[in-house]
């Protein structure tokens, strides 16, 4: 969702300067900063911009300034009359100021003079929306390719934890041996014991089924399959990637609680390591 677009005109008749700026958010946040003159059009702007960058935290920044029809401040006569028939009448306290200096000294005081309000007229506007989606234009642009790097990224990462599961799959029978014959020692121990040996295999064979990782690999690598089909869609799918995200974790974090191995410990660690990056960057796809 980081975006940036920028267009700048000036010629005969205006200035303008558009600024677009875009941050991650989870929703589609836009704040609009322009001038009085344009704030008719406001809602139009934010639906122009909402249509076209659908998500993030979006600012607009637009600078206009009219060149050719200069208007001159209108002198507000009722509020000069009536300063000068208040200084007028306090004349005697001023030294018998003459008119010049009177007029002088009103000029200076509040509300003598009014601005005409300016009215944006269709050509204007039509002109500056054509800019705007020019912007916009460039911050889609900026987007698409801060997508590409950040997909790359993406993909790497996922194939990275698929190599590490695969890693995992040459520690997995040992760590059974590895348990049954720890088993087998602490049972020896107990020589005062009657051991039912059938019943011991079957506790020992419900035991090590419990500890069992395939049904987990085997969704894990689903899901990291799964991202992979979703990432390269042209359509938003930055909430879809989140929910996968949640499923690969899920997984992972099954794989660490059944491990019972240092060394398969060690990958699970990797895995996540891996999928808190991915997280983070995924916060940043539309």
């Amino acid at each position: 969702m980081t975006g940036f677009g920028k267009v700048s005109v000036e010629n005969d008749r205006i200035r303008l300067n558009i600024e677009i700026r875009c941050l991650n958010s989870k929703q589609l946040d836009i704040v609009c900063k322009c001038p009085a003159m344009l704030r008719e059009k406001e809602l139009e702007i934010r639906g122009l911009l909402g249509s076209r960058l659908q998500r993030g935290k979006v600012e607009i920044n637009i600078f206009y300034e009219e060149l050719q029809e200069q208007q001159v401040p209108l002198i507000n006569k009722d509020v000069v009359s009536g300063y000068y028939k208040q200084i007028k009448e306090l004349n005697t306290y001023l030294d018998n100021a003459s008119e010049e200096n009177i007029l002088q000294l009103i000029m200076k005081l509040p509300d003598v003079l009014k601005s005409q309000r300016k009215e944006l007229k269709p050509e204007h506007w039509n002109e500056i929306r054509s800019h705007i989606e020019k912007a916009v234009e460039d911050t889609l642009s900026f987007r698409s390719q801060e997508g590409t790097s950040l997909e790359k990224d993406l993909i790497k990462r996922i194939k990275l934890i698929a190599e590490y599961l695969k890693k995992l799959s040459k520690f997995e029978k040992a760590r059974i041996e590895k348990l049954r014959s720890r088993l087998d020692e602490k049972i020896k121990d107990l020589n005062s014991v009657d051991i039912d040996t059938n019943r011991f295999e079957q506790e020992l064979i419900y035991y090590l089924e419990k500890l069992d990782i395939t049904e987990e690999k085997t969704r894990l690598v689903n899901h990291l399959d799964y991202f992979l089909e979703n990432i390269s869609s042209d359509e938003p799918v930055g909430k879809k990637l989140g929910f996968i995200i949640q499923e690969i974790g899920r997984e992972i974090n099954t794989l660490g609680s059944k491990a019972n191995d240092h060394e398969i410990q060690k990958l699970v660690v990797k895995m996540k390591d891996e999928l808190e990056k991915i997280r983070e960057q995924t916060l940043n796809v539309l």
